[in-house]
């Protein structure tokens, strides 16, 4: 029986051949890049993670993986603790340790690339507590890993998980484990919003400030799903990918640029963006300090409030109060 194959919006193709491989290849022998610069890592607050239920926080450990407490639950994005990948040595050290993490209580599967998806750091997360939730095609394979519960979801599916409603949104990608798996499963980001507004899980049932949308968007090339992502939610944080994208003509398809990272926080509409994926592994020629002036000088160039990006340090916790949310354009 033949298996699922999934596909971008309009049938866009990430595919390459190994002749631009091995271009890609030739011309990164020739770069000469500035590696200097590394992403700090700032002390983190593990006491106050430990004890909260009632802020909503980010906290970068590194690449796509993030801390997330939101309505009384931890979260954990795209968890990877490796030391490598490959043949590429992680660059910084995770923001927190995987012994400093407090009970994750859900963890999410953007797709199944492996700078996104370390069995190795799973297994140390998961719990008999903890649901997994991965794109539609490969609950599957997570069961036969042992995480039996398991959630798979399709392009604008809604499920609850405790106090939190996760709808899984469109993005421009692939993915593959092995040679033979090529896009058996699917891709994509995630919103998260309150299952119960005004109400919090631990609190006293009494109507409170609603707490921020939040919007993981995962691994994407830039397409117009972020639009409609804007068209769909009212989003407040946008934890958006801004590295990975060198040689642009190599990558576009599957990694935006800063710049497109740019557009892309302005097509969804969020108030904030908090950009990821850079400055962990090299997984493309471009460096950490390249990503973050590109993105600034696109910030310039849009006439966006400097306030309105924030770049964390790993290990470094944000606190979004309702109260103190940045007001949109």
């Amino acid at each position: 029986m033949a298996r699922v194959r999934y596909n971008n919006i309009d049938n866009v193709s990430t595919d390459k051949t190994l002749k631009q491989l091995r271009q890609w290849r030739e011309e990164r022998r020739m770069k000469k890049k500035d590696y200097s610069y590394k992403v700090p890592n700032h002390p983190p607050k593990l006491e106050y993670l430990a004890g909260n239920r009632l802020d909503t926080t980010i906290t970068w450990i590194g690449h796509s993986t993030f801390l997330l407490q939101y309505e009384g639950v931890n979260i954990i994005t795209d968890p990877v603790w490796a030391r490598r990948l490959g043949f590429e040595k992680r660059i910084t050290p995770p923001g927190i340790p995987l012994s400093g993490i407090p009970p994750v209580d859900l963890i999410l599967i953007s797709h199944s690339h492996y700078d996104h998806l370390h069995l190795a750091s799973i297994r140390k997360l998961y719990k008999a507590g903890t649901t997994l939730v991965v794109p539609v095609g490969l609950k599957r394979k997570m069961v036969r890993k042992g995480f039996v519960n398991c959630l798979e979801m399709q392009w604008w599916e809604e499920i609850k998980v405790g106090a939190v409603k996760l709808t899984f949104v469109p993005t421009q990608h692939w993915t593959r484990r092995t040679p033979f798996d090529t896009n058996t499963s699917h891709w994509g980001g995630f919103v998260l919003e309150p299952a119960e507004p005004g109400k919090h899980p631990q609190g006293d049932g009494e109507a409170r400030r609603l707490p921020p949308n939040l919007y993981f968007a995962g691994d994407s090339g830039f397409f117009p799903g972020f639009k409609e992502i804007g068209r769909r939610f009212k989003l407040h944080v946008a934890l958006m990918p801004i590295g990975a994208y060198e040689p642009e003509w190599f990558m576009s398809s599957q990694h935006v640029t800063p710049e497109e990272a740019i557009q892309a926080f302005l097509d969804v509409g969020a108030e904030l963006m908090i950009p990821m994926h850079f400055g962990t592994f090299r997984l493309a020629d471009d460096t950490a300090r390249e990503a973050l002036d590109r993105m600034e000088q696109a910030r310039l160039a849009q006439g966006i409030a400097g306030e309105r990006i924030r770049t964390l340090a790993y290990g470094e916790t944000l606190i979004v109060h309702p109260e103190e949310r940045i007001p949109g354009p």
